[in-house]
């Protein structure tokens, strides 16, 4: 009978199952959580691979990554500058790009190599971003913490996976509201 499920069905099991992720990425926040934790989770949530998820945090006027770790050190971006991220941050507007290649930005960022141990799988984690959703991270009294982004890369759109849809970038919204109770997002936190 499960065989026979409709795609509405479908979709329904989703739904719940998405909830369930956020409620266990919510679950975290009694465990002061990592960022890496909370990072890999939200992988998780929205089907993509560790290198697709990034999550900078404001400090001192501009965005630091925090996730991925080996982004850490590669400097920051200002919030006056053109990178998708820091316009996230000063529009407080999510973004959501299925044609992410044909935008103007920054890629200094796809070139690092993200992961020592990386498996055959995750070969795609030098790839050029294809798809992007960008979410700002916003404390409950309205100032900005930080951006999250989810991404597919590929080396072109047709192999990045499915794009991502309205419902998914309500998922990400949802989720920065949690990243924004977490400890490692308050500016000066340890990481």
């Amino acid at each position: 009978m499960a065989a026979n499920m409709s795609s509405t069905g479908n979709q329904g099991s989703a739904v719940k199952a998405a909830k369930a992720s956020l409620g266990e990425l919510e679950s975290m926040l009694s465990e002061s959580p990592s960022s890496d934790r909370a990072c890999l989770k939200l992988a998780q949530l929205l089907g993509v691979r560790r290198s697709e998820v990034a999550l900078l945090r404001l400090e001192k006027g501009s965005l630091r990554f925090i996730f991925p770790p080996e982004l850490r050190s590669a400097g920051v971006l200002p919030l006056t500058g053109s990178a998708v991220a820091a316009r996230t941050a000063a529009t407080r507007s999510p973004l959501l790009s299925n044609t992410f290649m044909r935008v103007k930005h920054a890629s200094l960022f796809e070139a690092v190599k993200l992961g020592a141990e990386a498996d055959e799988e995750d070969r795609s984690q030098q790839m050029p971003i294809q798809k992007i959703m960008s979410v700002p991270v916003v404390q409950s009294g309205g100032n900005v913490m930080g951006v999250v982004q989810i991404s597919r890369k590929g080396l072109d759109v047709s192999v990045a996976g499915a794009d991502f849809t309205n419902a998914d970038l309500k998922q990400l919204e949802q989720a920065a509201e949690i990243l924004a109770r977490m400890p490692f997002m308050q500016e000066g936190a340890e990481i």
